[in-house]
């Protein structure tokens, strides 16, 4: 895809974002909220889904592809590919159970290191469904250390109730224009394949950026 003149000033930057964790958490909830103020209880994502959605922030016109990933096992090889280029990714979990928070460093967080081709990909770590708040069982200050070892941004939110929805893709977008390489990718390189499927040879090749 060529970038014409005439379409340059549409927006300035393109991210891709990824939206990675357990079945069930909430992924596809949360980025329909966010896309398009609406919430539903939606069934598992088979694959990957993604959406797009135009924001202004920092004074910048931005273009957000954000991939929804399948949290279900038998789906989770077709996953690896989708990192290709991601500049941010949003890993996700249910405060109300506890499995889907170890899980993220017990596997989410192996493959982000194994697939993401960005070093400096920002990461968010998202406590889903806070509307819950008398069946927690995984503390906010157990979200903080996590996100503090792990070096990734924190926020609780419920897609439900849409508390902190915006905040947490803001937040991600904000770090990500603060990142020049990130920047530098999302300009010009990152427009020409980033709605397109890399091989999954080549995701498995390339050992860093």
């Amino acid at each position: 895809m060529t970038m014409d003149q005439s379409s340059q000033p549409e927006f300035d930057y393109l991210f891709k974002l990824l939206m990675i964790g357990d079945s069930g958490v909430g992924k596809s909830s949360l980025l329909l909220s966010f896309t398009s103020n609406t919430f539903e209880e939606l069934s598992p994502t088979i694959g990957v889904d993604f959406k797009v959605k135009h924001v202004t922030l920092g004074g910048k016109k931005l273009k957000l592809a954000i991939w929804d990933t399948a949290g279900q096992e038998r789906f989770r090889t077709l996953t690896s590919s989708y990192y290709r280029g991601a500049q941010g990714v949003v890993m996700v979990y249910d405060v109300t159970r506890r499995d889907t928070f170890t899980n993220l460093s017990d596997i989410w967080s192996k493959e982000i290191d194994l697939y993401s081709t960005n070093q400096d990909c920002i990461k968010l770590l998202v406590g889903n469904k806070v509307d819950k708040e008398s069946e927690r069982v995984v503390t906010k200050k157990e979200g903080i250390d996590f996100a503090r070892e792990y070096g990734c941004l924190f926020i609780e939110c419920s897609a439900k109730t849409r508390v902190n929805v915006e905040q947490c893709f803001e937040e991600l977008v904000l770090k990500i224009l603060e990142t020049p390489s990130l920047l530098a990718d999302g300009s010009t390189a990152g427009k020409r394949n980033i709605f397109k499927q890399a091989p999954a040879q080549d995701a498995a090749a390339s050992g860093c950026c």
